[in-house]
């Protein structure tokens, strides 16, 4: 029997682990991790960060690493292009499990947030145990979700009393504002599709609380109504990425009370 500890790391602070997840990280033997590219190496610095504070001294582990499938970024089939992509990922990690883990070994893969929120880590280990072609067993740590995060920078509730709160991705989002929800977060947003509602005619006073590379020295905070400050994100946003090579963010936006 092999183990799997799908782990949530948390947003990019090395102290956004629980303690669930650091005593997770010292039952590891092998961490398995997915190269992105040389664009995205602080991505893999921030894993080997966590790993450097929170393991224990004398405890032994190693690192296998293999190339990351890449990924069709204008897909003409969303839901078919991402099958293809989880399908090359599963074939990455049953290689590293045949080859690289011995019978009674631990593998660990850092997930970036939360395993549960937008990432298919689960689906992927999940198929892979259903072909039965590997005795494996497998556990989810949580982590800190980049909505937590977002709303602590910006000292916010999500929600305001008694009233929902919706999470989304920038494609749905660009669909509409849901009509019975008043308070949205967004995630996984390439298009800055806030800008669609900085028309306050159109769409009201919309708040909005947008955050990139949270918990990381080059994390960026801006708040403010939709109308007022998209184009300073979408500025800013823009000029992180050609200065990083990638950037992750998230942002919650909500109707104004009168509006609402």
């Amino acid at each position: 029997m092999k183990k799997i500890l799908i782990i949530g790391i948390g947003a990019g602070d090395p102290d956004y682990l629980t303690l669930q997840a650091v005593k997770a990280l010292n039952r590891v033997d092998v961490f398995f991790l997915l190269d992105k590219g040389r664009t995205k190496g602080k991505l893999r610095d921030v894993r080997e960060e966590i790993c450097r504070r929170h393991i224990e001294p004398g405890r032994v582990h190693r690192f296998v690493e293999a190339p990351s499938p890449p990924r069709d970024t204008q897909p003409a089939d969303y839901r078919a292009a991402v099958d293809e992509l989880n399908a090359a990922k599963q074939a990455v990690f049953e290689r590293m499990i045949a080859d690289e883990m011995k019978d009674g070994e631990t593998a660990g893969i850092l997930v970036w947030g939360d395993p549960m929120l937008y990432d298919s880590t689960i689906r992927n280990v999940e198929a892979l145990v259903a072909t039965g072609r590997h005795e494996i067993d497998y556990e989810v740590i949580p982590g800190i979700t980049a909505v937590q995060a977002l709303a602590a920078r910006h000292r916010i509730p999500l929600n305001r009393i008694a009233e929902p709160v919706a999470l989304t991705t920038g494609r749905k989002i660009a669909e509409g504002f849901p009509a019975d929800i008043d308070s949205v977060v967004v995630l996984l947003d390439g298009e800055d599709t806030y800008r669609r509602f900085a028309d306050a005619e159109a769409h009201g006073d919309m708040e909005i609380y947008w955050g990139a590379y949270l918990g990381t020295p080059d994390e960026i905070l801006i708040s403010g109504k939709v109308a007022d400050v998209a184009a300073d994100i979408h500025r800013r946003r823009h000029e992180a990425r050609q200065r990083n090579g990638w950037i992750m963010d998230t942002y919650l936006m909500r109707k104004r009370p009168d509006s609402a």
